[in-house]
């Protein structure tokens, strides 16, 4: 019964999370006019060396090859072995995805999704409108926008003045919590997404290449 009760209680606990405060700088001249923003400014390929580190232990490593274009959100993505084999690709357009391949055990509808949705909070600026500027309680500049399927995202300058997003679900947890770091050329060299599902990851993306389009 102790036990029931601790369970049923840690579930309430968890569910009545809320969103960290932002408030305002105490004078006007210091308030926050500018968000970060980490995001991709024009259609771009980026390929990079990713390392997958699963909450069960398993780590395995992984090329990542993707091409995004923020003005239309349209993505195009494909996992490779190191030796060449394709391991998942996929397209999203119009909110339409399109899984051309997909291998054990990249094989599952919601793998596909949640990494397209991975892709579009890394590369793309939040879709909805920003709902607060400021700071929160530990320091960060902070933009607040509410997407709109309630979740919120939080893009944040650190005191080192690198780029942090945060994901928050409608009860306040963090789904995804992403950091950039090393920015050169406009592309940032090293993204560390964490993940936080009933099976938690954490991705390490070290940038090879990126290529712009041409205009």
């Amino acid at each position: 019964m102790k036990i029931a009760l601790l369970v049923i209680l840690a579930f309430f606990l968890s569910a009545c999370q809320t969103l960290p405060v932002i408030t305002q700088a105490t004078s006007p001249e210091k308030n926050v006019s500018v968000c970060p923003n980490p995001f991709l400014k024009q259609k771009t390929t980026l390929i990079h060396a990713i390392e997958v580190h699963m909450s069960s232990g398993i780590k395995s490593a992984v090329i990542g090859i993707t091409e995004a274009d923020p003005a239309t959100r349209a993505i195009s993505c494909a996992i490779m072995t190191a030796e060449g084999m394709v391991l998942f690709e996929a397209i999203e357009t119009d909110g339409f995805l399109d899984i051309r391949r997909a291998m054990p055990p990249f094989d599952s509808a919601h793998f596909a999704r949640n990494m397209i949705e991975d892709i579009k909070l890394i590369f793309f600026e939040p879709r909805g409108k920003i709902e607060q500027i400021g700071f929160l309680p530990s320091g960060e500049t902070a933009c607040r926008w509410r997407t709109g399927n309630s979740d919120t995202v939080d893009v944040l300058k650190t005191s080192s003045g690198l780029p942090e997003v945060k994901r928050y679900s409608g009860s306040g947890k963090v789904k995804r919590y992403i950091k950039f770091s090393g920015l050169t050329g406009g592309f940032y060299q090293s993204i560390e997404l964490q993940a936080q599902e009933l099976a938690s990851y954490t991705l390490f993306m070290n940038l090879v290449e990126a290529r712009p389009a041409e205009n």
